[in-house]
């Protein structure tokens, strides 16, 4: 069976994919772990399992009737925050928010969303690519203060298959010079992201904060059905459960294997190649130009730490 294929990303492949599995059953008592996107599909998925593991479960998303539900309803040890991740003013009020929490361990970037049609933000950025990467980017760095401070501590970015079919345009991420088309803006971002979590891998080295980026297959989730509805029909019963396409995630958050590597990509808790067409790579200078690029968007940069992160 090729792990990456049409029929892996279904629920079929996942069945396969984990008959070797061990259920993950690490204490998580004590340790805080923030999950965006956390009022359905996977970030419900993956809220409902790590809050079970134990840990405080911060949920984050922008309905606040959504989150009262997810807060109600998973019960435990859970908080949600309501904030618009697509909008840089309301990420910085919820990092200033969760300063009353007492540490933070793990980070889970799983908001994310395909628009059909250009559309802007009231900050004037390009709606998916402020919440699926500047987004990600200002709340990561402003947050990884607080992941160093606890060591093994993790970053987790849901990614998506599609960007495997784009490369990088560091000059052009909001679109402005090019036709847009939904699902090549929401790929180019996923690509994005994936670059991103390399060089966040290399900023981090020797602080104890790993990395990773995973692809969680093709999910029956609210989102899959909203953006793409015809693919959600004609795919129905062969895509995975909410549960299935966020174990990879749960994993990378809490199992001990994760924090041996960092900087790589899973797809059903195995490491996966970043790339399989020769024109989606990228070149340093095109990583750079990201970097600097996210950078001028969200007033927000982050330098190599030291190792042990003083």
């Amino acid at each position: 069976m090729i792990l990456l294929s049409i029929a892996g990303f279904t629920n079929i492949g996942y069945r396969i994919h984990s008959r070797h599995h061990d259920p993950v059953t690490t204490d998580m008592t004590g340790r805080t772990v923030v999950i965006t996107g956390a009022t359905g599909g996977l970030g419900r998925a993956c809220a409902e399992a790590i809050a079970a593991l134990g840990a405080r479960t911060i949920v984050v998303g922008r309905d606040a009737e959504k989150l009262d539900a997810v807060e109600r309803e998973i019960g435990g040890s859970v908080a949600a925050y309501q904030a618009d991740l697509s909008l840089m003013s309301e990420i910085r009020d919820l990092v200033e928010r969760l300063r009353v929490e007492d540490r933070i361990d793990v980070l889970v970037n799983n908001v994310g969303v395909l628009l059909p049609e250009r559309t802007e933000t009231a900050e004037g950025l390009e709606a998916t690519l402020a919440t699926d990467l500047a987004g990600q980017f200002l709340l990561t760095n402003l947050l990884i203060p607080r992941l160093v401070e606890n060591g093994d501590s993790r970053i987790v970015n849901v990614t998506s298959g599609g960007m495997y079919s784009e490369r990088i345009r560091p000059r052009d991420l909001q679109f402005q010079r090019r036709e847009y088309s939904g699902t090549t803006a929401y790929a180019h971002a996923k690509r994005g992201q994936v670059i991103l979590t390399e060089m966040w891998a290399r900023r981090l080295e020797g602080t104890g904060v790993s990395v990773h980026a995973m692809h969680p297959g093709w999910a029956n989730t609210p989102g899959v059905a909203g953006s793409l509805p015809l693919f959600d029909k004609l795919m129905g019963p062969l895509l995975r459960t909410p549960e299935q396409g966020a174990d990879t995630m749960v994993w990378l958050a809490a199992a001990a294997e994760p924090a041996a590597s960092s900087g790589e990509l899973w797809f059903d808790r195995e490491i996966v190649p970043k790339h399989f067409l020769e024109r989606t790579r990228e070149s340093e200078r095109d990583r750079r130009a990201l970097w600097e690029g996210l950078v001028a968007l969200t007033g927000s940069d982050f330098a190599a730490l030291p190792a042990g992160g003083s």
